[in-house]
C-alpha cells in the first residue's frame, strides 16, 4: 500500500474506530456515569469517556495504518496503548485527597516509598517507551544504546507535555493535529490516524462536553513522538528532547495557560472554537 492510501485508510480508522468507542462507551457507562465525570476549569461537570476512545482510535488505527514498516508500526501501538492505559487508571483511580501534583510530586512521593497512580503512571508510560524506543531502534541501522534511550525520553516526554497542555477545551487536540500535520507532510501515515480521531473529538471538546484527561492525552502524545523519532535525525531528536525536557521543568513553576492568555496570538488560537475564557487556578497531573 501506498503512502496515499495509508493516510486516508489511517484519517478514516482513526475517527470511525474512536466515534465507534465513544458511542459504546456512551450507552454501556462502564462502571457507572459518576465514574467518568469530573469538574472542569468553569465548575461544570464533564466526561472522561473521551480519553480511552481516543486512545482506542489511534491505537487502532496506528496498527493498522502506521508506519510501513512492522516493526515501527508495533512501535508505535506500543507507545500508544501503554501511555492510554496508564492514563486513563490514573484518570479513574487517582486518590485526590492525598493527590501528588506534576512529575516532581510523582516522583517526589515516589522517593519516599509512596506509589501514586501517578507515579505508576510515570513507570508505566516510561517502560512502554523504552519497549517502543527499543522496537524503533531495530528498525533503524546502526542504531546505538544512546538512540534507545534518547527516543524513550522523547516518546514518554510527548506523552506527558501533551497531558500538561490538556488544561483548556481543544488545546491538546490543536496542538496533537497541527503535529500529525507537520508528520504528514514527511510522509508519517500515524499523523493522519490522529488527526481523524481528533476530528471527530472536536466538537465535544471544544463544546466543553468531554475532555481526553490523562488517558487521551497520554495516548496522542506518545503516538506523537512514537512517529517522530522513528523519522527525525539524531540531531532533531536531541534537539527535541533538550526542549521537552525544558517545558517539563518549567511547568513547575509557570502556568502554560497563562503564558498562552498573554500572549495575543497564542490565546486567539487557544480560543479558537471555545467559549468565553473563565480563568481559574490550575494544577498539572
Amino acid at each position: 500500500m501506498n503512502t496515499l492510501g495509508r493516510v486516508i485508510l489511517g484519517t478514516v480508522a482513526g475517527a470511525a474506530i474512536t466515534a465507534g468507542v465513544r458511542r459504546l462507551l456512551e450507552d454501556t457507562q462502564p462502571g457507572g456515569r459518576d465514574r467518568w465525570t469530573r469538574t472542569n476549569h468553569r465548575g461544570e461537570p464533564i466526561t472522561l469517556l473521551e480519553g480511552p476512545a481516543v486512545a482506542a482510535g489511534i491505537t487502532a488505527g496506528s496498527l493498522l495504518f502506521g508506519a510501513k514498516h512492522p516493526r515501527q508500526r508495533l512501535a508505535q501501538t506500543i507507545a500508544s496503548a501503554g501511555a492510554g492505559a496508564f492514563g486513563v487508571y490514573d484518570d479513574l483511580a487517582e486518590d485526590t485527597s492525598v493527590r501528588s501534583k506534576g512529575l516532581k510530586g510523582h516522583l517526589g512521593a515516589l522517593a519516599q516509598g509512596q506509589l501514586t497512580t501517578g507515579g505508576l503512571k510515570v513507570i508505566g508510560i516510561g517502560a512502554t517507551a523504552f519497549a517502543s524506543a527499543l522496537l524503533s531502534a531495530q528498525s533503524r541501522e546502526q542504531a546505538k544504546a544512546f538512540d534507545v534511550l534518547l527516543d524513550t525520553v522523547v516518546i514518554a516526554g510527548c506523552a506527558n507535555l501533551m497531558n500538561l497542555l490538556d488544561l483548556r477545551p481543544g488545546r491538546a487536540l490543536k496542538v496533537s493535529t497541527a503535529a500529525a500535520t507537520f508528520g504528514l507532510l514527511q510522509g508519517n501515515s500515524a499523523g493522519a490516524v490522529i488527526a481523524g480521531s481528533a476530528a471527530v473529538s472536536f466538537p465535544e471538546d471544544l463544546g466543553e462536553r468531554a475532555m481526553l484527561g490523562d488517558g487521551g492525552a497520554n495516548a496522542m502524545g506518545a503516538l506523537l513522538g512514537a512517529s517522530f523519532v522513528q523519522h527525525a535525525p539524531r540531531s532533531a531528536r536531541l534537539a527535541c528532547a533538550v526542549g521537552i525536557v525544558g517545558l517539563t521543568l518549567a511547568s513547575e513553576k509557570v502556568s502554560f495557560s497563562q503564558v498562552i492568555a498573554n500572549n495575543h496570538y497564542l490565546n486567539t488560537v487557544d480560543m479558537w472554537g471555545r467559549r468565553p475564557a473563565h480563568v481559574e487556578s490550575e494544577s498539572a497531573s
